[in-house]
């Protein structure tokens, strides 16, 4: 991997850090700002709402911008919004700061995920986007629980400090390592009339539905862990962020082998770890009650969600090869949807006194719909990548059959995915 992918990943560990962190201090911020815990868990959404309308609007905004510069550009507002929340006198205000930083986010993720694509072969991709997905999962190792013990010993706001030091340094480290790039001109330059020509792919949708989905099951949870981890597993405050340590150690070794088995069995990956996360998560509104399973369940959630994370990535970059950006754009936005559902629907869970474990259920129905919305993806690309074969294919070509050979044993299943196909052949 370049060292502009890894700087990536490490801005992005800035960026997830302030994304999740509110999952460790939810408790002592609704209780200085006078807020129920679910208008607290609001805060998550409007991150999200921040991303999901950042993310395409802003990339069509700098499509024709020198990426390096609007990287640049947008990790510094993304800093001074989280100084704005630490500052924060009011609720209204911290909302505010959020949705800012939020839209700041969308666009360096976007950006930044069209810039690690081009750097590497089209077999690496998905390896590609597991350093910038693994700065999300060292985010929930480190980031995440280092703001909640600041939240529980120095005031929440002191979170916000933190983050603001470490877009900082990333914002260094993008202005020393991100190579700066001409403005393409001539055929090569980017015309947002012919990206948006990606929405009229039904596999752009399903890849689209399938992230929200996931993301959903995650957040409808990982949103109000804590409160579960005290309030029905009956664990101690304290060992909050020993919790959250360890749904990012998970997240860890789940992008790890996501990001090496995705690029060869990139389905395989997607059932595997989506279908997994619905199993943990029934088992979890289960057991919610046991503090051992609450803790094991919780590493184990981390490990089968972003399994998939390089996976869902990978797979937006494939079916939209023709516009970079609004992939990347795409992914944030679909990923951010799901943030923003998911924390909603477990509001109203909790908010209809049904319990915490009832949010685990949740989490368990939404990634069951996305098993569902994969395999309908699944059989549109077996169908349109075996008529493709044959109608390119000549009499020769199609010789292994006069062998008693199928076209499956001619073509393994994983050279069908879409990075081995030719661009023409993606666009239905």
């Amino acid at each position: 991997m370049p060292l502009a992918v890894y700087v990536l990943g490490l801005s992005v560990f800035a960026l997830g850090t302030s994304e999740f962190m509110l999952s460790g201090i939810l408790q002592p911020l609704a209780r200085d700002l006078g807020v129920s815990i679910p208008q607290a868990g609001l805060l998550v959404s409007a991150f999200a709402i921040g991303m999901v309308v950042g993310a395409p609007v802003l990339a069509a905004a700098t499509l024709r911008l020198p990426r390096r510069t609007t990287l640049i550009t947008l990790l510094a507002i993304f800093g001074l919004g989280q100084v704005a929340g630490a500052l924060a006198p009011s609720y209204g205000v911290l909302f505010a700061s959020r949705v800012v930083s939020a839209l700041a986010c969308a666009g360096f993720w976007a950006v930044g995920a069209a810039v690690a694509v081009s750097l590497v072969p089209v077999t690496a991709r998905a390896r590609a986007m597991a350093v910038m997905v693994g700065g999300l999962s060292i985010a929930n190792i480190a980031g995440v629980p280092a703001g909640a013990l600041l939240g529980q010993h120095a005031g929440w706001r002191s979170a916000f400090w933190a983050v603001a030091g470490l877009a900082a340094i990333g914002l260094v480290g993008v202005v020393a390592a991100v190579p700066r790039t001409a403005v393409p001109t001539g055929e090569d330059r980017p015309q947002l009339r012919r990206e948006l020509t990606i929405y009229r792919d039904k596999q752009v949708w399903l890849a689209l539905t399938a992230t929200a989905l996931n993301g959903a099951a995650v957040f409808a949870l990982f949103s109000y862990l804590s409160p579960l981890l005290t309030d029905t597993a009956g664990l101690a405050e304290s060992w909050v962020p020993t919790v959250l340590a360890l749904f990012g150690v998970g997240a860890l070794i789940g992008t790890f082998i996501g990001g090496r088995i995705a690029d060869a069995h990139l389905f395989g990956t997607l059932f595997v770890g989506i279908s997994a996360s619905t199993v943990v998560l029934a088992v979890l509104a289960l057991t919610a009650h046991s503090p051992v399973a609450a803790v094991a369940l919780s590493l184990m959630l981390g490990v089968t969600a972003f399994t998939t994370a390089p996976a869902l990535n990978a797979r937006m970059f494939n079916v939209a090869n023709a516009a970079p950006t609004l992939a990347g754009a795409t992914t944030t936005a679909a990923f951010n949807i799901g943030n923003t559902v998911g924390p909603w629907l477990g509001g109203l869970v909790i908010a209809a006194h049904w319990g915490y474990p009832a949010v685990a259920w949740t989490g368990a129905a939404l990634a069951a719909a996305a098993v569902g919305t994969t395999v309908v993806a699944h059989r549109l690309h077996r169908s349109t990548s075996h008529s493709r074969l044959i109608a390119s294919s000549t009499v020769k070509a199609l010789s292994p059959a006069a062998d008693g050979a199928t076209l499956e044993d001619a073509v393994p299943e994983h050279a069908l995915s879409e990075s081995t196909l030719p661009q023409s052949a993606e666009r239905h």
